[in-house]
């Protein structure tokens, strides 16, 4: 028989923040989040180390016993603490390589996944009632009162320019398959390594690619979600950037499989392939211990997309990029743990509808 006492310690992802007049707790690593008095804080404070209710009691004396164990037992069923007979929950360790971007980075990355999506038009509706009374702030920022210096013409005619000026996110695509050559196109000028860098011993080479990224540590890999490429069965693949091959994960994709990986955007579910991006952040955190790179890995994957974005134009297809992701989902079928490498954005491409209207 175990006469051992039972313990709380706090969970090490907890953050607190007021929203209006309410005290939120959050456990960021859990997503579980709840509204409470500033007593928690005590409460949470107290158990920095793995203490007994009976502990809590004695500190906090103006209480009873009983009320005192309904808040712990609040608290450990909403994951803010943790029990001594259950263990460490399984994502605590897995989180253990994010400690030196905890809290900042850590607490935005993982408390904006799965977010709910709606197409519902009565979001429009709020938005033009909206309008009426507190207009969008203006595209373009100007001062009114200060010296102008007007810039030559641009020359729109040479083939860079045409591109750039061509890029629309696209919406309608015809049934025409994406050819094997397009898409190894897209895959190798977009996240293809292009050449590498020497380093000094004992450090491993760097990778060239076309876009750029914080100290040559190139986060993203890509995956795709192939639903109709000439030759190539419908499925999931891996991209191996540095061989210039994919690799099989599964097999199957269809309009059904978009729809839930995108959810709330029908338009896009006639696409012909899915470009997935997902970051390996400890090859950032091994360099950059500062929250702040994780700002590179986002920044990294704007560069990447519209990198694609403008090679598909160039190609006369119709891409497109979107941050609306079912972030678990997606993960769950590429067999990522959601923390070393995370889902973090996704583009598509199909072929253009025959007149030519994106929308």
């Amino acid at each position: 028989m175990n006469d051992r006492p039972l313990l709380f310690r706090r969970a090490p992802f907890v953050v607190s923040y007021w929203d209006g007049s309410q005290l939120i707790f959050e456990n960021y690593a859990s997503g579980e989040r709840i509204t409470a008095a500033p007593l928690t804080a005590t409460i949470l404070d107290f158990f920095d180390t793995w203490r007994s209710t009976d502990e809590l009691a004695r500190r906090l004396s103006d209480y009873t016993p009983a009320s005192l164990r309904v808040a712990v037992g609040s608290l450990e069923r909403h994951t803010l603490l943790i029990r001594s007979d259950q263990g460490e929950p399984p994502r605590t360790a897995e989180m253990s390589s994010w400690m030196p971007w905890h809290p900042a980075a850590g607490f935005f990355h993982f408390s904006t996944k799965d977010a709910r999506f709606t197409n519902d038009p009565v979001i429009d509706r709020r938005l033009n009632a909206k309008a009426r009374h507190s207009p969008a702030p203006p595209a373009v920022k100007r001062y009114r009162r200060k010296e102008r210096v007007q810039l030559p013409s641009i020359d729109h005619e040479d083939d860079f320019s045409q591109v750039l000026l061509s890029r629309r996110t696209w919406r309608r695509f015809s049934q025409r398959e994406l050819s094997t050559a397009d898409l190894s196109t897209l895959l190798g000028l977009t996240w293809g390594v292009q050449g590498w860098f020497t380093m000094p011993a004992p450090q491993s080479p760097l990778a060239k690619k076309t876009s750029p990224s914080g100290g040559a540590r190139h986060a993203i890999e890509v995956y795709v979600l192939a639903r109709r490429v000439r030759d190539l069965r419908p499925g999931i693949y891996h991209y191996e950037a540095g061989h210039h091959f994919l690799e099989l994960l599964r097999l199957g994709a269809d309009r059904r499989q978009i729809a839930r990986y995108l959810p709330a955007q029908w338009w896009f579910e006639s696409a012909a392939a899915l470009m997935i991006m997902t970051a390996v952040f400890p090859r950032v955190q091994w360099k950059y211990e500062m929250s702040r790179a994780y700002r590179m890995v986002l920044i990294e994957a704007g560069h990447l997309c519209q990198t694609f974005c403008l090679t598909a134009t160039s190609l006369g297809l119709a891409p497109f990029c979107t941050m609306s992701l079912a972030d678990s989902k997606i993960e769950q079928d590429l067999g990522i743990d959601g923390v070393n490498e995370s889902v973090i954005y996704v583009a598509g491409v199909g072929a253009r509808p025959r007149d030519g209207n994106p929308m």
